[in-house]
């Protein structure tokens, strides 16, 4: 019922930048929180960033200062503007949306999206 599209990975030498967007779409009542999460092969996915539907963000220690979180609540879409990026942010950055559907009835979901790579290097 809710799908969630990202876009924007790619490739990026060490210090350059990268802008992540994701867009939700589907029988949307309301949206609470949006994230960012990147994977590595094998490991646990792991918080990158988020913003709640006020606009208070909130930054894992290796993003503050570099990554930028932003949201659109009219259009459903967030935005992770990645700065001054490193070789060890290369991963799988997965967008992240608390969802509220409303239909007959009033359901709260958690939605991924399908993952977008990003890869640091020279």
């Amino acid at each position: 019922q809710v799908q969630l599209v990202e876009s924007g990975g790619g490739l990026a030498q060490p210090g350059g930048s990268l802008r992540l967007s994701c867009a939700a779409s589907g029988n949307i009542f309301s949206i609470n929180s949006m994230a960012w999460y990147r994977q590595a092969s094998g490991k646990q996915r792991e918080l990158v960033a988020a913003i709640n539907s006020g606009g208070r963000t909130n930054y894992t220690d290796s993003a503050k200062g570099r990554f930028t979180i932003s949201r659109d609540n009219a259009k459903n879409t967030v935005t992770l503007q990645m700065n001054s990026l490193k070789p060890e942010d290369t991963d799988v950055y997965y967008c992240n949306a608390d969802v509220i559907i409303k239909t007959t009835f009033v359901i709260r979901g958690v939605y991924w999206g399908q993952g977008t790579q990003v890869t640091v290097s020279s």
